[in-house]
């Protein structure tokens, strides 16, 4: 049973008042978005929940569930989404130019003050466009909900790293085409930062604990957004090369007071280059966690079919509404948290 901090539970009148002004900023801010995107000729779009394949980021963890056949036949292995971006990138193969949702989406992991294993995801996509218009859009999305008047600074991950790790991370990565780089020159650098190396330590390990203690802590903290951008090509997940220089990715994540906000790629449209980083990715996840997901055969064969030059983001809507409202706990802005029937 969950409770409030007074210790009485969410849905007693005296706890859902004290959580009701930042529950009314929800709503508009929900308001907000769709008059946006209905203002950019977006089409609400809805996909099911109930995927083959629920992402595969390996480091993500889904719920799992069993879709049992009334008339006898065999069971079907199904996961609740982690993001609707396969199914959203099918209706773009299908020829629907600019599309957007609020999903309902689920990540097996421990509840925080930043994540409940039940969240709302803002994902959309521009076809035919790049990472620009969704930088736009993100600035138009701050302003207009409240959040930040200014638009965002735009500094690059190879920046971020001399200015506060001081060194150049894609001079780490000795082989630009590496999916899975020598993680030598990074452990050496973070050595150097106090950082000792971790019996099976990966590139992107020692990568993401930099990133974690020496950079988001500066992100979009001096009254202004972040937006850092050109990742190493090593982490472009669904996302293509920089034409302009193949050691990055043309990716961004937005930061707003340290907090990761969103996560944006110009989609990688190359079936056999996406079965491949698929095909990597849960190998890693096999050695890291014993399991492996499924792969969307639909997804891939969409891309097959075509899928146009097109943009993405996802935004986590809850996040938005925590920055918008000032509050520090995600289960302020949630009408009702995930219960497990636990008492206390």
């Amino acid at each position: 049973m969950t409770r409030s901090p007074s210790g009485r539970r969410w849905w007693h009148p005296d706890a859902l008042a004290d959580r009701l002004p930042a529950l009314r900023t929800r709503a508009r801010v929900v308001a907000t978005l769709r008059r946006f995107f209905d203002s950019q000729g977006f089409l609400e779009v809805e996909t099911p929940a109930l995927q083959v394949s629920p992402g595969l980021e390996p480091h993500l963890k889904a719920f799992e569930t069993t879709l049992h056949d009334a008339l006898g036949g065999p069971d079907a292995r199904l996961y609740l989404h982690t993001s609707p971006e396969f199914a959203m990138k099918k209706l773009l193969a299908g020829g629907l130019p600019r599309i957007y949702q609020m999903a309902k989406v689920w990540r097996n992991e421990n509840r925080s003050p930043t994540h409940s294993p039940e969240f709302t995801m803002l994902e959309w996509y521009r076809a035919g466009e790049g990472l620009e218009a969704l930088m736009d859009d993100c600035d138009r999305i701050l302003s207009e909900t409240g959040v930040s008047p200014l638009p965002a600074e735009r500094l690059s991950v190879e920046d971020a790293f001399i200015r506060w790790c001081g060194f150049s991370v894609l001079n780490t990565i000795p082989d630009p085409e590496a999916l899975d780089p020598d993680p030598a020159g990074i452990k050496a650098q973070a050595a150097r930062r106090g950082h000792d190396a971790r019996e099976g330590d990966r590139w992107d390990d020692v990568f993401f604990r930099l990133l974690l203690e020496h950079i988001e802590p500066h992100l979009g903290t001096e009254g202004r957004p972040v937006i850092l951008h050109s990742y190493p090509a090593c982490m472009a997940a669904l996302s293509r090369r920089s034409p302009d220089d193949p050691r990055v990715a043309e990716r961004f994540e937005l930061y707003v007071d340290g907090l990761e906000l969103a996560n944006a790629f110009a989609e990688l449209t190359d079936p056999a280059e996406q079965r491949r980083r698929f095909e990597h990715d849960m190998a890693v996840k096999e050695h890291l966690y014993g399991e492996r997901y499924p792969l969307d055969e639909d997804f891939l064969a969409a891309l097959e079919h075509g899928l146009p030059d097109c943009a993405g983001i996802a935004l986590g809507l809850d996040r938005l509404v925590m920055l918008a409202a000032g509050v520090d706990d995600i289960a302020d802005v949630l009408w009702a948290p995930v219960e497990t029937g636990s008492s206390g």
